[in-house]
C-alpha cells in the first residue's frame, strides 16, 4: 500500500478500534481541533516551546504533505458516531536514509496505546521506503515517548544534550 492511502484499524487498551491513515488535506479542521484539546504541557513536550496558535503557513506546513519526503498518519477514533483524529505522527527526511519523527495524542486520549500504534505503522511506512534510521529529539521530561521508542522493537541509541534526550531508531 502506499503510504498515502495508508489505512490500518488497531485495537487500544480499552478495547476501541483506532484508525491509523495517511493525513489528508481536508484533516485541516480535525487536526487544528485536535490541537486545540491539547494541553499546553503537551504542546510544549511536542514544539519545545508554548505553542497554541499556528499561521497560515504552518498550518499548510503540517497538513499538505508529499508522502515522499514528508509523510504524515493520524489516529482517528469515532466518537458520537461521528471520526475525531486524536493523535498523529509524521516524519520528515533530514538525510538520504534518515528522517526526524514526531508525535502527539490529545491529552484525553493518552495512555492508551496510540502512541505506540502510530510509532509501529509510521516505522513501516519508513522501512518500506527505504529509510535506515528514524531521529527525535525528546525533553527528558517527556518519559511516554522515550518509553514508545524505547518499546518500538527497533535498534535505539540515545544520547543526552543540554535540552534534550537524542533519540536514533535503527529501522534495518
Amino acid at each position: 500500500m502506499q503510504a498515502r492511502d495508508y489505512s490500518a484499524t488497531e485495537t487500544l487498551r480499552d478495547g476501541r478500534e483506532v484508525e491509523i491513515r495517511a493525513l489528508r488535506p481536508e484533516d485541516r479542521a480535525g487536526l487544528l481541533a485536535a490541537v486545540g484539546r491539547t494541553s499546553d504541557q503537551s504542546l510544549y513536550r511536542r514544539f519545545f516551546g508554548f505553542k497554541r496558535g499556528f499561521t497560515d503557513q504552518e498550518v499548510d506546513f503540517y497538513v499538505n504533505v508529499d508522502f515522499v519526503g514528508h509523510v504524515a498518519l493520524v489516529a482517528v477514533l469515532q466518537e458520537d458516531g461521528r471520526p475525531v483524529i486524536v493523535g498523529g505522527s509524521r516524519y520528515i527526511v533530514v538525510q538520504p536514509g534518515q528522517a526526524e519523527v514526531a508525535f502527539a495524542v490529545d491529552d484525553a486520549h493518552q495512555g492508551q496505546g496510540i502512541g505506540t500504534a502510530l510509532m509501529r505503522h509510521l516505522g513501516a511506512i519508513a522501512r518500506n521506503a527505504g529509510l535506515k534510521e528514524l531521529v527525535a529529539d525528546v525533553l527528558p521530561e517527556n518519559t511516554a515517548m522515550l518509553t514508545i521508542f524505547r518499546a518500538s522493537g527497533l535498534g535505539i541509541r540515545t544520547g543526552r544534550e543540554p535540552d534534550a534526550t537524542h533519540v536514533v531508531l535503527q529501522l534495518s
